[in-house]
């Protein structure tokens, strides 16, 4: 939940790498008050047509006019710190900030969604230190250690077996 919500506490911070466990958990918490603003603007009789074509006109007023300015609002809060999300996560990957014009291109988004994928820069980067705190002491792991080395992490064995 901390990742969930950490871009709302960093709202206007484009400066510094964000996991990709941020970004995404940022996605899937505008989708969580999303998708129920949409289901109450179904219900309340809402039609997806006429918002399609003219999204800020009101349809009906009353209660769907209440959940499409509520929609608005949280879309206008949320933009803020989902452009700096994505700022950062790019400067996690090393890339400048204004990759993010890509989304103003048509099909620009596609490239961007896909630059959200891929892992970040291991170790620090001009943009500041790993999120994730890797570093050359912490890259080592099982795969490039020595069995008889004192001290080195140790192949894990299967079956409950020692190594060997």
């Amino acid at each position: 939940m901390d990742y969930m919500l950490l871009p709302l506490r960093r709202y206007f911070d484009f400066s510094g790498r964000s996991q990709r466990r941020e970004y995404w958990l940022f996605v899937l918490f505008q989708w969580l008050l999303v998708l129920p603003l949409l289901g109450l603007f179904a219900a309340t009789g809402g039609d997806f047509a006429a918002l399609a074509a003219s999204p800020f006109a009101l349809q009906r007023g009353g209660a769907n006019a209440a959940v499409m300015v509520t929609g608005w609002i949280v879309l206008a809060a949320l933009i803020i710190p989902m452009i700096a999300v994505q700022v950062r996560r790019l400067h996690d990957q090393d890339r400048s900030g204004w990759w993010i014009l890509l989304s103003v291109v048509p099909f620009g988004e596609l490239p961007l969604i896909a630059m959200m994928l891929f892992d970040g820069t291991v170790g620090g980067n001009r943009f500041g230190p790993d999120p994730k705190r890797r570093d050359a002491v912490h890259r080592r792991d099982w795969r490039d250690a020595a069995v008889d080395q004192p001290g080195a992490p140790q192949r894990p064995a299967l079956g409950g077996g020692q190594p060997r």
